[in-house]
């Protein structure tokens, strides 16, 4: 109703920071259904975030949905070419969040739309390193079949086996 009367789709504020993103990350499809019918940007970042930064809030609504396990919402914002490799977040980027949490169904859409398999950032570093310190073995296979690298270095454990 209020987006019929003019309100502004991509306006920001507030703690959710756009009206996307708050749908995203409460997996409410319909109404990311509607504000993406009403030409919402997919690709926002979170307000005030530096799309380079490493940390803070989930950076942007495929971010929010993908950490959450949210699939059908990922489906609808890859979808309309919703930026798969975004960097920010906790994690550094979707895959990684994904990863970290073990959704296994969010990571394989991820992958297929051609998520870096071994894009460095955020709390594990990789998304090969989350996986395996939260135990994903279905995971940890997916990425590996997709060229996840086993020796790369960085975050908080170092490194993948260790992670694990």
């Amino acid at each position: 109703m209020l987006l019929d009367k003019g309100a502004d789709v991509n306006a920001q504020g507030g703690r959710d920071s756009n009206a996307l993103y708050a749908a995203s990350s409460k997996g409410h499809d319909q109404v990311v259904r509607m504000l993406l019918d009403k030409r919402a940007d997919v690709n926002a970042q979170d307000k005030g975030a530096d799309v380079n930064a490493q940390g803070g809030r989930d950076s942007n609504a495929l971010y929010a949905a993908s950490s959450k396990g949210h699939d059908q919402v990922v489906r609808m914002l890859l979808d309309k070419r919703a930026d798969v490799n975004a960097q920010g977040g906790q994690y550094g980027n979707a895959l990684q969040a994904a990863s970290k949490r073990g959704h296994n169904q969010v990571v394989r859409m991820l992958l297929d739309k051609g998520a870096d398999v071994n894009a460095q950032g955020g709390r594990d570093s990789n998304a090969l390193q989350a996986a395996s310190e939260g135990g994903h073995d279905q995971v940890v296979r997916m990425l590996l079949d997709k060229g996840a690298d086993v020796n790369a270095q960085g975050g908080v454990d170092g490194h993948a086996v260790r992670a694990a």
